[in-house]
């Protein structure tokens, strides 16, 4: 008897305030791009450009608006740690995008979590290896909603924060950032053809750390509302 291969699902995300779903096509993620978080991961933000690593987009957890997800602590790891990062998902791709035009490819902005089994990212490191076993963990990229540009325009400022078990561990403004949304975009597009269906975490202020299982966190950014996950 021959073997059907059944056809993958593709990973969506909700948008805010309606039944619709976003496709997810390819997950970017710029790293160090606070100035405090560089110099916390032992960075200099004022030379380096950019740099970005890639998650599988499967390995996103969508995360309903008012519910507290439960979120899996993955194996193979002791220090798994928490990031806090605006999310961007593009409505339109293109090459070569230039930054005056690239806020026009943007559908919206979500809340989302980077992650990381950071002691085995760190072993990667020490070894010049690829960060996959550390970034790319199952449901490692929780998000929320995606507020559509129609509603919540382009946040270039605004609170975000995220605590643990009710304590603030991170916070920062989205102005803080080293490289705009606009800059990330434009400077992706001159390596890869960026699509409909592409999301970008624009990276994470300082304050990284733990958690263990049975604590919750809360992401919150002004203007998005706030995610909540239980670790279980």
């Amino acid at each position: 008897m021959a073997y059907v291969i059944p056809a993958p699902s593709i990973p969506a995300l909700p948008v805010a305030g309606t039944a619709d779903l976003f496709p997810v096509r390819r997950v970017y993620c710029v790293g160090r791009n606070y100035a405090a978080h560089a110099r916390e991961m032992g960075g200099d933000p004022t030379r380096e450009p950019p740099f970005f690593f890639m998650k599988p987009a499967d390995a996103l957890q969508p995360v309903r608006e008012g519910e507290t997800a439960d979120h899996a602590y993955p194996p193979k790891t002791g220090n798994y740690h928490f990031e806090i990062e605006m999310v961007v998902a593009l409505a339109k791709g293109g090459r070569d995008i230039p930054v005056e035009r690239a806020l026009d490819h943007v559908f919206g902005y979500a809340i989302g979590l980077d992650m990381t089994r950071r002691d085995l990212q760190d072993e990667a490191k020490q070894l010049r290896r690829p960060w996959e076993l550390g970034k790319a963990a199952d449901h490692s990229g929780p998000v929320g909603p995606i507020h559509p540009v129609s509603q919540v325009g382009h946040p270039a400022g605004g609170a975000i924060s995220l605590s643990v078990d009710g304590t603030t561990k991170q916070t920062a403004d989205l102005s803080d950032m080293i490289w705009s949304v606009a800059e990330q975009i434009a400077y992706l597009s001159s390596y890869f053809e960026l699509a409909p269906g592409d999301v970008i975490f624009s990276g994470t202020p300082d304050g990284v750390g733990a958690v263990t299982k049975g604590q919750t966190m809360v992401g919150a950014i002004e203007g998005l509302g706030e995610i909540t996950l239980k670790v279980v």
